[in-house]
C-alpha cells in the first residue's frame, strides 16, 4: 500500500461514494479529463467507470506511480510522473479543452486555482476537493469575513458551487481540518478590458489591507482627482465589492493612470 506523505500534503479518500460523487459531478459533455494527484485511485476508478474518451492522470509521488501502474495496467488513460505546477497545460491534450479534477493536496491548492484562472481558456469546468476553509473561501460571495482574492479572480470567470463537506475519517491519515467539494464552470466573459495581471494587482492591493477602506488600501493607485466612478467605492472595504464592482473600479484607475502617464 501506498504510505501518505506529509512533505507532499497527502490524505488518501477511502470512501468510494465520496469519489463517485466528484465523478459524476463532472458534466459529460467533455471528452478531456486531468485528474491531479489520484494517489491509490479511488477516483480514478470512478473517472473510469464514466467513461470519458481522454483521461490522464499527473501523479509527483513515484510510490502512487507505481501503485497505478500496478493496479490500473489494463485500463485506458496516460499515467504521467511528475509535477502539475510545472506542466505546460498546453500541451496536456494538444491545446484542447479540458475538464481538472482531483483530492487537491492541501499545500498547493492555492496555486492550483491561480493556474486555473490563468489558464481558463482550456478549463472550462473544474471539480475538486480543497480544505474546507478553502472551499469556502472560493464560493464566497461579498460581504463575507472567507470573500477575499480568489474570489473575486475566479468568480471574474466561473460559476462557483459549493457541492458538498466531507469529514475527516473518511480519509487516510485523517486531516486534522474538514474537507469540501466545489465545482467552477465558465462563465460566458471572454475578457476584461486591461490585462489580468493589471486586474490581480488591483484585487491583491485592496485585500492586503482588508480591514482598511480603499481609500487607503489603495492609495497608490488612486490619482489626485478621482473621477466620481472611482469616489463612490473609496469609503468601502476589499470585501464590499463585488466582482462586477471591482471590474469596474479596476477600468476607472487603469484609465486614470494611462492618463497620467
Amino acid at each position: 500500500m501506498v504510505r501518505a506523505k506529509k512533505h507532499l500534503g497527502q490524505h488518501f479518500l477511502k470512501d468510494a461514494s465520496i469519489a463517485e460523487r466528484i465523478a459524476q459531478a463532472i458534466d459529460g459533455d467533455n471528452e478531456n479529463v486531468l485528474e491531479i494527484g489520484p494517489g491509490t485511485g479511488i477516483l480514478t476508478e470512478q473517472l473510469i467507470i464514466r467513461d470519458f474518451k481522454n483521461l490522464k492522470l499527473i501523479e509527483l509521488d513515484s510510490e502512487s506511480v507505481e501503485y497505478l501502474q500496478q493496479n490500473f495496467f489494463k485500463s485506458d488513460f496516460e499515467l504521467i510522473e511528475g509535477d502539475f505546477l510545472k506542466l505546460n497545460l498546453l500541451d496536456m491534450f494538444e491545446g484542447k479543452p479540458f475538464s481538472l479534477t482531483g483530492n487537491f493536496p492541501y499545500n498547493i491548492s492555492s496555486q492550483i486555482l491561480f493556474r486555473i484562472f490563468e489558464n481558463r481558456e482550456i478549463i472550462p469546468e473544474m471539480v475538486g476537493m480543497f480544505q474546507k476553509e478553502v472551499a469556502e473561501r472560493v464560493a464566497a460571495n461579498e460581504g463575507s469575513k472567507t470573500y477575499g482574492i480568489l474570489s473575486v479572480l475566479l468568480k471574474v470567470y466561473y460559476d462557483i458551487e459549493y457541492l458538498f463537506t466531507v469529514e475527516p475519517h473518511l480519509f487516510s491519515p485523517p486531516p486534522k481540518v474538514k474537507s469540501a467539494v466545489i465545482k467552477l464552470k465558465r462563465n460566458k466573459r471572454t475578457a476584461l478590458p486591461f490585462p489580468d495581471k493589471k486586474f490581480k494587482s488591483v484585487v491583491k492591493m485592496a485585500f492586503n489591507q482588508r480591514r482598511k477602506t480603499l481609500r487607503n488600501a489603495l492609495s497608490a493607485m488612486i490619482p489626485e482627482n478621482p473621477s466620481e466612478e472611482i469616489q463612490k467605492y473609496l469609503p468601502q472595504r476589499a470585501e464590499q465589492l463585488s466582482p462586477e464592482q471591482f471590474i469596474e473600479l479596476a477600468t476607472e484607475l487603469i484609465k486614470a493612470e494611462k492618463d497620467r502617464a
